[in-house]
């Protein structure tokens, strides 16, 4: 089945590929023919980093390996339980852009780089794309889009951006799916959420014989993620009940993102297989579990040499581009919080004595610091570490942030200060937002990520999380008596969905 590239469908005649994309198409349709695939899944990440997607046979796809797959906006309305943020079939109900009015089509096109053959479900593969108009034109609410246009400016300097991932998330044996007509929800309510209990007893961090209660289900996590190519380094018992930590080696931002779309979405269905659930909602609302955070190790190279590193000897635990891409972090560790932190729930984490950062502060190798900085003179793995995200953060927005904040460092030569010793106690530091409310208003208010993103994609994704907002308030209009308690509504909105 081989792809003729020289086809001038949509793709090749608004060149949305590279020719190593064109090439890594062909071998991609040669698989397809050699395992005998019978569906491939063709998805795209939607705006809170959930998969969405289509199931094409192999006739299909090859179609729409030349002129993309017709793919629904309607992802771009709908906020994180399927509430009408956007009513396209009003007067300005899509931001006023008459691409967007009336749930349109756009076009999804393949990326042909992402393609896995999925170990869990036999004869199927899976691809990863990005939405297009039809002239071409990149859909501006589409992230990854945002993450590219990033790299690409980082990259302008001679950069490379470099990610290593370590994300925590809770799985729990399922004892009532709650699959009765009545717990389905509607537009804007989440379904009913499993009853459950967790996979095994906490608290006791890194305990071996907690991973050995888990042992069946780390053993298929690793064989699949070993299948897929996710650079798996470690799995790890975490601190609560059922709450585990994988981490991931180095890659660039791009692929980086991509796998944590992938594996993420790969952990849920291979638990819901297995009769578990595995959940990426931050705090849980159910008794004595606990929060759980995505720590993104980052760094730069260039030249196929880490610039953060110092020389032995030197003295000196980063080097000068090291600390202006860190001093670019903390100038705007506030305004990113929604992209770092979008949920209701995420904000539960940071409080003083939480090992999350409540300030935008950094240390060496210390875990109440937002930034943590890990290496030294002589180790060419130096490195910084922002402990701010959650685990349900839109992995392309997150990154995206992080390098366009880095980037700003570097060009006006930040400097972030001295380290703090007490982070905590650095009263002297821009304080977080505490809750998603404040995390809008900041970033509504942003020069910065307005000028990097524009306000169309800023103003739309700030009203997306405005009607998140209201559906809380909604539901939980006394959340401010007990803001650290875990409401009802939060359980509901996120432990299934996330």
């Amino acid at each position: 089945m081989a792809l003729d590239a020289a086809g001038g469908g949509f793709i090749a005649r608004n060149k949305l590929w590279t020719e190593a994309q064109a090439e890594a198409a062909a071998r991609v349709m040669a698989l397809v023919e050699e395992h005998e695939l019978r569906t491939i899944r063709v998805a795209v990440a939607d705006p809170q980093g959930k998969i969405r997607g289509k199931t094409l046979t192999p006739r299909a796809f090859r179609g729409a390996m030349a002129d993309g797959l017709d793919f629904t906006t309607a992802q771009f309305n709908f906020d994180s339980a399927e509430g009408i943020a956007y009513n396209p079939f009003t007067s300005g109900g899509s931001l006023a852009m008459e691409e967007m009015e009336g749930f349109p089509d756009v076009t999804l096109v393949p990326d042909p780089a992402t393609f896995r053959i999925l170990p869990w479900v036999p004869k199927t593969g899976w691809i990863l794309g990005d939405m297009h108009f039809p002239d071409g034109a990149p859909v501006p609410f589409d992230a990854r889009h945002k993450l590219k246009d990033a790299v690409a400016a980082l990259e302008k300097t001679g950069h490379s951006y470099v990610a290593g991932l370590e994300i925590e998330f809770t799985v729990c044996r399922v004892l009532d799916p709650m699959m009765a007509p009545e717990h389905m929800g509607s537009l804007g309510l989440a379904p009913e959420p499993p009853k459950v209990e967790p996979l095994f007893r906490g608290f006791a961090y890194q305990s071996e014989a907690h991973l050995d209660v888990a042992d069946e289900l780390l053993g298929v996590l690793a064989d699949h993620c070993e299948a897929l190519g996710l650079p798996l380094r470690t799995m790890e018992n975490e601190m609560g009940p059922g709450q585990l930590e994988f981490t991931f080696d180095v890659t660039g931002a791009l692929e980086a993102a991509d796998n944590l779309t992938l594996f993420r979405s790969m952990a849920k269905q291979v638990c819901a297989r297995m009769g578990l659930h595995a959940t990426f909602m931050t705090q849980p609302g159910l008794p004595a579990f606990f929060a759980s955070g995505w720590h993104l190790h980052q760094s730069l190279s260039k030249d196929g040499r880490n610039v953060f590193a110092t020389p032995e000897g030197s003295g000196a635990l980063l080097s000068p581009t090291a600390l202006n891409f860190v001093g670019g972090l903390l100038e705007h560790a506030v305004e990113a919080s929604v992209f770092t932190t979008p949920t209701v729930n995420g904000y539960k984490r940071r409080k003083p004595n939480s090992l999350a950062p409540d300030r935008a502060t950094w240390g060496y190798d210390n875990r109440a610091a937002m930034i943590r900085v890990q290496g030294g003179p002589g180790l060419s793995s130096t490195h910084v570490e922002n402990r701010i995200g959650e685990p349900a953060a839109n992995p392309y927005l997150y990154l995206a942030s992080q390098i366009l904040s880095g980037l700003d460092g570097l060009e006006r030569q930040l400097d972030p200060g001295p380290m703090e010793h007490a982070p905590y106690e650095a009263v002297h530091r821009p304080e977080l937002p505490k809750d998603l409310y404040a995390a809008v208003e900041a970033l509504d208010g942003s020069a910065f990520f307005r000028g990097h993103f524009g306000d169309t994609f800023v103003d739309w994704l700030v009203g997306m999380k405005r009607s998140e907002l209201a559906r809380f308030e909604a539901a939980e209009p006394a959340w401010r008596d007990a803001p650290e308690a875990v409401t009802a509504w939060e359980h509901r909105e996120y432990f299934t969905r996330y």
